[in-house]
């Protein structure tokens, strides 16, 4: 997380998850030459919804330690009610 920015007042029923009680969110800017496939994924989702953003946020469940590897990222999702889970290059689904 980069910076700290206002989000745009037009953009908070778009966006309703990510301003802050003071209208402000936390930036991270994504680099096609670093991150190509993360870059991708955004691009995509604006292709569809029109919106060129994505949450993100920390991946744990309360009173557990922020996940830090791929065995600790199966394990919660599996014990939570994601539904998937984008992991490198695979996407795994409950059925």
């Amino acid at each position: 997380m980069l910076k700290v920015c206002p989000v745009r007042p037009e953009m908070h029923d778009k966006l309703p998850a990510i301003p802050r009680v003071d209208g402000s969110a936390r930036l991270q800017t994504v680099s096609k030459d670093v991150n190509p496939m993360y870059h991708d994924l955004i691009s995509k989702f604006d292709d569809k919804t029109g919106v060129p953003v994505l949450l993100n946020t920390s991946f744990n469940i309360m009173g557990e330690p922020i996940v830090e590897s791929p065995v600790n990222a199966i394990r919660c999702f599996f014990y939570t009610g994601l539904d998937a889970l984008a992991l490198g290059s695979y996407l795994i689904k409950k059925t």
